[in-house]
């Protein structure tokens, strides 16, 4: 059954289809905000208006106070985690998913950034111990984590020192910052003290690899390493695959899915979405092909901070906010020409995101580009 399954070709609206439908992009639904944020497996959030527009597109009378209560009450943090981007993710997934993914923010310390090569010679475990004290004495800034190593250890990179906590003691982001309509310097306190609550001791990367299917499948092996930054995932798909049904892409690349997962019709209509302008459903695959084909080649390249939207399942679009006083101006630049029916659609929900995200504003606009 695996090897005829495995001749079964999957397009790349077949595949787009299946994904929106699993990130709840075809339609909005009524279903709490934490679950929701489970359901993805969690949403980056370097930026941390992010999640609140990640889900005010996929649920229906999204209530940015209800995700804001979440981050405040500790039920939901933001933390270093998936390719060691910030990630808002539940208290639980949190406890699970720090361990699996330390390897992760070990080597990008010591490969991936400059910090760990600043460090050669230095006791750098005397100097997580020593990190992990202070914040669990007290939540501190990056300033205040250098300014205390710093004079620990002032023969060194007082920066590097600080860094080395940020990846190699599992840590989260502390409100205000992160909460709705608040703000606030990035403040640093270990997981486990901030949630009262130890790490989960041998959790289940199979566990992670199946959610990860059921958020963002179908995919292949690399699709899941793109996603998490783990690397040599191929043992744990091959564990799996007794339990997971295979495709081929057009391009002759495995794929794996949950075997009752939702497969919609390629034809199956996809409104117009708007996303943050980092958010998984774009960045959590290998290849691309199925979600943003070539809109890297078309993105704007003025240096603003453009966040991009879907026309027909695709990025066919980027977004942005300006605030000038009590003033909002939402600009949307289409990557392609629109259909009449497409360009109403993508200005009605303009109207309707500028409303979110800028209710105050006096006045607020929608500039749709040609």
């Amino acid at each position: 059954m695996s090897r005829q399954m495995s001749g079964t070709v999957l397009g790349p609206r077949a595949r787009n289809r299946a994904l929106l439908e699993r990130q709840l992009l075809l339609r909005r639904v009524r279903r709490p905000a934490a679950e929701m944020v489970e359901h993805l497996v969690g949403m980056q959030a370097q930026e941390p208006r992010d999640p609140y527009v990640g889900l005010w597109t996929r649920l229906e009378g999204f209530d940015p106070n209800e995700l804001g209560r979440l981050v405040a009450g500790r039920q939901a943090v933001r933390s270093p985690l998936m390719r060691t981007t910030i990630h808002l993710v539940s208290a639980r997934d949190c406890l699970t998913l720090a361990p699996l993914l330390r390897p992760l923010l070990e080597r990008q310390f010591w490969t991936g950034t400059p910090f760990g090569r600043r460090l050669k010679g230095v006791d750098v475990e005397a100097v997580v111990v020593a990190g992990r004290a202070l914040l669990d004495e007290r939540p501190r800034t990056t300033a205040q984590l250098r300014s205390h190593l710093g004079e620990r250890w002032p023969a060194d990179d007082a920066s590097s020192l600080a860094y080395a906590v940020h990846h190699l003691v599992p840590v989260v982001q502390l409100p205000p910052r992160g909460v709705w309509g608040q703000k606030g310097l990035p403040t640093w306190a270990a997981t486990e003290t901030w949630l009262g609550r130890p790490l989960e001791v041998a959790p289940s990367i199979d566990r992670v690899v199946l959610r990860y299917l059921a958020a963002f499948g179908p995919a292949g092996v690399m699709d899941v390493q793109a996603w998490s930054g783990l690397t040599r995932l191929r043992e744990v798909i091959d564990r799996l695959r007794p339990r997971l049904r295979t495709f081929r892409s057009e391009a002759g690349k495995e794929l794996f899915d949950l075997p009752d997962a939702p497969r919609p019709d390629p034809d199956t209509p996809a409104p117009v979405r708007f996303l943050p302008q980092f958010d998984n459903v774009a960045l959590s695959h290998a290849d691309r092909g199925h979600i943003a084909a070539d809109a890297a080649a078309r993105w704007p390249a003025d240096g603003l901070h453009w966040s991009p939207l879907l026309v027909d399942g695709f990025v066919n679009g980027a977004w942005r906010l300006a605030r000038d006083g009590k003033a909002a101006t939402l600009t949307v630049r289409p990557l392609a020409p629109l259909s009449v029916q497409d360009r109403a659609a993508l200005a009605e929900e303009a109207e309707r995101l500028l409303g979110f995200l800028a209710a105050d504003a006096e006045p607020g606009e929608v500039q749709v580009g040609r």
